[in-house]
């Protein structure tokens, strides 16, 4: 905020300058790249793949602007990430900033380290970002630190070097627990199983995969054999590709596990589709939306339950964080607390990572009793 105000003040220099020695002139721009833009109290400009929305509230008019903040998604025309996206602009317009958003055609690293260097160039007050790769994001984001940007990531994390802190949907162990134990109770304690995950790269996806392999070194697991993992990418045609290909390499299978919602919704059709759902069950991440007419306790069913959170919380929570490190009321040390509105208050504990993290809470199951209710919330 204080490099925005120094840009104002020297800009309003500028300005007195030119009116005293010619006249009146006036210029509206945007940092914004959009093939058009729009400057009024309530402007969205907008493309397909770029979002920006400034709201501005009769408190947020009182209270200032607070700024520019930007979120970067892991991929568009995934509901999941379109629902973060919801709950991140929400937060932001409420407070009467500028909401940016940034959704890539594919979930790769190159694609969300040039919409970065595109934000650094804007001179954004903040970045959130949902990381395809832990590690290769690094040296975009340290630049952007550099230049003055609160840096923190959600959802799937970057490296603990390149953020201040990280909003996690729930504790990595929990979630590695919980679905081992899904595993363990819709196979009767043994037989064979397989992950569907998405990008090779996610660290979200293998923090949860390393988790279940440490949960399952207990003998009470011992029954259960991890066949194979794959890789759908979150591309919703590959997903598919990859159900069909362990139906025909593992004739034995009896559970597919699939921790992301692109992925558990394309096995469910699959096995649904091709009449094998009495023999081959599935359980996972899930948007209920997507799979209520999968979730349910007969033959016909694929998926007899699975877990989530709510992904609208997720953006919201992360908006939070973003205007708490931009106003310097954290800087992402463990043991900070901050108000996250009607969220409530959050504390940063220590991560795994060897960095920080704000942990939203413990997955929500999702079965026959509660889907219907559930369905057309998100």
């Amino acid at each position: 905020m204080k490099k925005k105000l120094l840009s104002v003040l020297l800009c309003a220099s500028m300005v007195s300058a030119m009116l005293a020695g010619c006249g009146s002139s006036s210029s509206n721009s945007t940092g914004t790249k959009t093939d058009s833009a729009t400057t009024t109290d309530s402007a969205t400009t907008t493309d397909s793949k770029d979002t920006t929305t400034e709201t501005k509230t009769d408190d947020a008019t009182a209270s200032g602007d607070i700024g520019s903040y930007a979120v970067i998604v892991k991929s568009a025309g995934n509901p999941y990430n379109a629902k973060q996206i919801q709950g991140f602009k929400e937060v932001i317009e409420a407070q009467g900033g500028t909401c940016i958003t940034k959704e890539p055609e594919s979930a790769t690293a190159e694609a969300q380290i040039a919409m970065i260097n595109e934000l650094v160039a804007q001179q954004v007050d903040a970045i959130a970002i949902a990381a395809n790769d832990t590690d290769a994001l690094q040296p975009a984001l340290t630049a952007a630190k550099n230049a003055g940007i609160a840096i923190s990531s959600f959802d799937s994390s970057t490296n603990a070097a390149s953020r201040a802190v990280h909003v996690n949907q729930a504790g990595t162990e929990i979630i590695g627990q919980t679905l081992v134990e899904a595993i363990a109770d819709i196979t009767g304690g043994s037989g064979q199983f397989a992950i569907l995950s998405a990008t090779s790269q996610a660290t979200n996806q293998n923090a949860w995969i390393e988790a279940m392999k440490k949960v399952m070194e207990d003998s009470k697991y011992s029954g259960l054999e991890l066949v194979d993992i794959v890789y759908g990418d979150d591309e919703y045609q590959k997903s598919v590709d990859q159900t069909q290909a362990l139906l025909s390499n593992y004739p034995d299978l009896k559970v597919i596990c699939a921790p992301t919602t692109v992925g558990i919704m394309a096995a469910a059709k699959v096995l649904q589709d091709q009449g094998v759902a009495d023999k081959i069950k599935l359980t996972g991440l899930g948007l209920p939306s997507e799979m209520a007419d999968y979730i349910g306790d007969d033959a016909a069913k694929a998926c007899p339950y699975m877990y989530l959170w709510n992904p609208i919380d997720i953006g919201r929570l992360s908006a939070y964080t973003s205007i708490a490190l931009a106003k310097g009321e954290i800087t992402g040390a463990a043991g900070e607390k901050f108000s996250a509105g009607d969220m409530g208050d959050y504390e940063i504990v220590a991560a795994a990572d060897g960095g920080t993290e704000i942990i939203l809470g413990p997955p929500f199951k999702f079965d026959p009793s509660n889907i219907e209710e559930w369905k057309s919330v998100y």
